[in-house]
């Protein structure tokens, strides 16, 4: 029997090309994007940045309404701009039993909407998202410290590009299977045993999304997506300290499910004060079965040793490491990796912390340069790239929370710094709290504790090696016990370009080898680059794959048997 389509817009006929499109790119891995990156007048409109700036500041100050949502009162304002203001944003406020309680209940039609309706609903949130988002870049910008640009790219087309991709996982694989089959088996004697089998994908009940203060869209659209197209239900709760993204986020999805027919609280919004500390109420609760999150390691292992009754998806932290061995193009090198570590001032879970490199040098186009050279030569790539307070802003953005400015002074008191951190003032904010990258000099023998520990922020190490292979046995370790969400290797030779893979393999992460352009190994392209492998302690899941999208849901047949007289003129 076909599922039956709920009164409003038909949004999966709208959207079916497009989801066409991504189910095709995420086979072919290539360049593919229905979301343009760039903020520019000629393709969002001439008024869009005007407009969605004035939508944001309109949000400060003010209460959050979503209209029909579930609880009582309001969440006191939470968020603090990294660049010196209050938002003062108040949010609803719902028990956490009563978010569930609403999400369950509106989980029966969402079911049986089947998965292309499920998926035209969620390319038609997107497609607003994308209207929205300059809305939604101030809101990143204003919550994570990410400079504009950044924020209205990674926070805006970029998180739609890898919510798409979970859509277009989550709609394929349900459509794997038939939705209806007849069976026939003959048998030696009469006519055949035939059936007819439905075929019905069932998502496995209340999805929570726990998401984190850095990058509250990009990393929490992709379990929201793959959650809904599933047929879950979903509870976003966001960090108390970038609520208003997510707060936009659900505003919009509630907006198309209401017209699409459904119960809006197929999405939630679970705002809290930072004393509320929900996420693990939520966490243990019979109902919740899926669990998305972002963030410390040490939460994230709780979870997936106590949150049995749900399948958990964890991002994690790690040690993101460069393997140095040779270059062709030294300058290219550093130049790279200067931006890979000022980029959001290092406040992305894939930039690098450890560079191992032989204490006695590698071998490049500008001569044989020791680790201590090698580490001045970067502290001056640093210099050149930041020295102008305008771009230097512009890269490194603000620094996010106090945590990442007590690990700087921690790391500033290792009494092994080469390059210091230094405060930059911002030409628009004079408030925010903007800091270059500190490098440290360590050994890879005697400072083991140090460096296999991560320092989430603008803090890198370069650590001396006895040798290339002492590199990649200290890389291979220390990845396999600690985990890691990126890689690199710089190598002329391909014997230690296929070492280092082979090193990349047994440790369970992505590589990449000799970055010497304008690609950088903290970026990650949807449709075609992989984020994140349940292969190393870093993270549970892979953004985006089939495995993130299959656990969500069961396929569950009815079958019945054919008349005789109906199957011998079938």
């Amino acid at each position: 029997m076909p599922h039956k389509r709920p009164n409003g817009p038909d949004f999966f006929a709208r959207h079916r090309t497009l989801l066409e499109q991504a189910v095709a790119a995420t086979a072919s891995r290539d360049h593919w994007t229905p979301y343009p990156e760039s903020p520019s007048r000629s393709v969002y409109g001439e008024d869009a940045a005007k407009n969605g700036e004035a939508a944001f500041r309109d949000r400060l100050g003010g209460h959050f309404e979503l209209p029909g949502h579930p609880g009582n009162g309001a969440v006191p304002a939470t968020e603090m701009s990294p660049y010196g203001f209050p938002l003062d944003v108040t949010y609803p406020r719902v028990a956490p039993d009563e978010a569930v309680a609403a999400a369950q209940a509106a989980i029966g039609p969402w079911r049986d909407a089947g998965p292309d309706i499920r998926a035209g609903v969620a390319a038609e949130i997107l497609a607003r998202l994308n209207a929205a988002s300059f809305e939604i870049a101030h809101a990143v910008q204003h919550t994570t410290g990410q400079a504009f640009v950044m924020a209205f790219q990674a926070g805006g087309p970029h998180a739609q590009d890898r919510g798409l991709e979970a859509v277009a996982y989550a709609w394929a694989e349900q459509k794997r299977h038939p939705a209806a089959a007849r069976w026939s088996k003959p048998q030696r004697k009469g006519g055949p045993l035939v059936m007819d089998k439905k075929f019905t994908p069932v998502g496995r009940g209340v999805a929570l999304l726990i998401a984190c203060n850095t990058f509250p869209t990009w990393n929490g659209y992709p379990g929201l997506f793959a959650s809904l197209v599933t047929g879950n239900p979903v509870v976003v709760k966001p960090h108390p300290g970038a609520v208003l993204p997510l707060a936009i986020t659900v505003r919009i999805a509630r907006e198309v499910l209401a017209e699409a027919g459904f119960d809006p609280n197929v999405v939630i919004l679970a705002a809290e004060s930072p004393e509320d500390r929900t996420a693990s109420v939520y966490a243990l609760h019979p109902d919740v079965r899926i669990i998305d999150f972002t963030g410390s390691t040490e939460f994230g292992d709780w979870l997936e040793t106590h949150a049995r009754q749900a399948a958990v998806y964890t991002e994690k932290s790690g040690l993101n490491t460069v393997v140095l061995d040779s270059t062709d193009d030294y300058r290219g090198l550093l130049g790279n990796l200067a931006f890979s570590l000022s980029l959001y001032s290092g406040q992305m879970c894939t930039t690098p912390q450890n560079l191992l490199i032989p204490r006695d040098g590698i071998a490049t186009d500008q001569g044989v340069k020791s680790a201590d050279e090698f580490a001045a030569d970067l502290g001056a790539a640093l210099d050149r790239l930041l020295g102008d307070p305008a771009r230097a802003a512009g890269t490194l953005g603000a620094v996010v929370n106090d945590s990442v400015r007590e690990r700087l002074e921690r790391a500033a008191g290792l009494g092994r710094t080469v390059r210091a951190s230094a405060a930059v003032e911002h030409p628009e904010y004079p408030e925010a709290v903007v800091r270059t990258p500190l490098v440290a000099r360590l050994d890879a023998t005697a400072d083991r504790e140090t460096y296999t520990s991560e320092w989430f922020g603008p803090v890198s190490f370069v650590i001396g090696t006895d040798s290339t292979e002492h590199s990649l046995s200290v890389f291979r370790e220390t990845v396999r016990e600690h985990g890691a969400l990126t890689a690199a290797v710089h190598s002329t030779s391909e014997d230690v370009l296929a070492a280092a893979e082979s090193a990349a393999l047994d440790a369970g992460v992505h590589l990449s080898e000799n970055l010497t352009g304008g690609v950088f190994v903290n970026q990650s392209a949807a449709f075609s680059d992989f984020h994140g492998s349940a292969a190393n302690p870093a993270a549970s899941a892979t953004l985006s794959d089939p495995a993130f999208v299959t656990g969500r849901f069961a396929t569950l047949q009815s079958r019945r048997p054919v008349p005789a007289e109906e199957s011998t003129h079938a």
